[in-house]
């Protein structure tokens, strides 16, 4: 008689080595069950690049950009795409993992397996990024077309956008895991939309008085529209690094916070 034994888990039960299945199983329920949602998360940016980059844009003008003048519209598209990678990250990471992780009980049972938290953290996050990734080739697509790509550093938006949606994966992730009502996850757009709205969105951060500024520069979406801005404007400054640097340290506590809170919560 041969007996099987379920493979032990690696570096203190956090880690199966078996990232691929949870994304194989995302993937299958979303081709099955979710593929209207996703495609839908697409056009939300167009319609405001068609409404405030074409429209509003013919009344603004060009708008000055680290010393180079660009159109409105070449301005908003770069910003609306990083809002695309974050809303797409947000959505996967925050209410999908709300109810597995409350009411499907999906995690749970994950971890009766060889699985560990980490697979399960690493493969949804996974699945928000390449979320975030459809999203980006499409946008980039549809701001070739309409002419507002200025730069062929533009190709480098599409790993960008895919750090820009790992990091709100990560920490929308690690959010809902603190999370046990809906009412709880109602706080999420009390974040998200003043992030949306004075992130350097629609208008230079110039603008703002000097405390307010420095208050807009700690959100991490401000950091994100710069990053995409600089790429498809072509006017790089060193600043750049930083905003990298910004979102892969988001993106490691994100990971470090959801592992110890699965860990915490269902291999007690």
């Amino acid at each position: 008689m041969t007996v099987t034994t379920t493979p032990r888990r690696t570096f203190g039960g956090m880690y199966g080595g078996n990232i691929r299945a949870i994304i194989e199983r995302g993937l299958r329920v979303t081709m099955r069950n979710n593929y209207l949602v996703i495609l839908s998360g697409f056009f939300e940016p167009v319609f405001y690049l068609f409404s405030m980059g074409v429209g509003l844009g013919a009344l603004v003008g060009n708008i000055e950009v680290n010393g180079t003048s660009v159109p409105y519209g070449a301005f908003i598209a770069p910003a609306l795409l990083a809002v695309s990678a974050m809303n797409g990250a947000i959505y996967d990471s925050t209410w999908n993992v709300f109810f597995k992780l409350n009411f499907g009980k999906l995690y749970q049972t994950m971890l009766l397996t060889s699985l560990g938290p980490l697979d399960v953290a690493v493969g949804e996050i996974t699945l928000a990024l390449l979320r975030g990734g459809i999203y980006a080739f499409g946008f980039l697509t549809v701001m070739q077309i309409m002419g507002l790509v200025m730069s062929p550093l533009a190709l480098l938006a599409i790993p960008a956008v895919l750090l820009i949606a790992a990091g709100f994966a990560s920490i929308g992730m690690a959010f809902t895991s603190y999370m046990k009502t809906f009412q709880q996850m109602d706080w999420l757009p009390m974040f998200m939309l003043p992030m949306f709205m004075f992130s350097a969105t629609f208008y230079p951060i110039s603008i703002y008085p000097e405390p307010i500024q420095l208050m807009v520069e700690c959100f991490p979406l401000w950091h994100g529209v710069e990053m995409i801005r600089q790429l498809t404007t072509g006017v790089v400054t060193p600043m750049f690094a930083v905003h990298v640097a910004y979102y892969v340290v988001m993106l490691g506590v994100g990971v470090v916070i959801v592992s110890r809170r699965l860990k915490a919560l269902f291999l007690r």
